[in-house]
């Protein structure tokens, strides 16, 4: 996906139209998860997009993929509307991009509702790592450099955040 996002002979040349296409959904989902306002979300993306093509002179793919670059700009987005919240909510997840039969449309609504209750009681934190590393679908590596930590200790915190999500859909 990087070779047809960044030009091979710059590596601080953007096809940013690339990474819209390619992230603009991901994008989304990580804001859902982590607002639990579908609205916010939409608003969050917008706004992590705007800041991403008004600062797309300043990737350098020295540091990493055009993705983590993106997630870093839409978490730092993300917890600006966090910090302007007042409320808590739990997390919800987007709707799926194909619609299941019926049969599996009633269990799967009935596993996304135990996941969002579960997400909903982890802390904000844990609901962070867990959307970035899947919904993102950001390497350990990417997460690190998101997150500013080391990649071991970012592979130790999610499956941390993964091993308390579980423990809470087992409860």
């Amino acid at each position: 996906m990087t070779a047809a996002i960044v030009d091979e002979a710059s590596p601080r040349t953007l096809d940013f139209d690339a990474l819209y296409r390619a992230a603009r959904d991901d994008v989304y989902a990580y804001a859902a998860t982590l607002l639990s306002d579908r609205a916010a979300a939409e608003d969050v993306a917008a706004a992590a997009f705007e800041r991403a093509y008004r600062r797309r002179d300043r990737y350098d793919a020295r540091r990493g993929s055009p993705r983590a670059w993106l997630f870093g700009i839409a978490r730092n987005a993300a917890l600006d509307e966090l910090r302007r919240r007042t409320r808590a909510a739990s997390a919800e997840l987007p709707p799926p991009a194909v619609e299941p039969d019926p049969g599996e449309a009633a269990e799967l609504a009935v596993r996304r509702a135990a996941v969002r209750t579960a997400l909903g009681r982890l802390p904000g934190r844990e609901r962070e790592l867990i959307a970035l590393k899947y919904h993102a679908e950001l390497s350990n590596a990417e997460l690190a450099a998101v997150l500013g930590v080391s990649v071991s200790n970012a592979g130790t915190l999610v499956h941390r955040a993964m091993t308390k999500l579980r423990e809470t859909l087992d409860a």
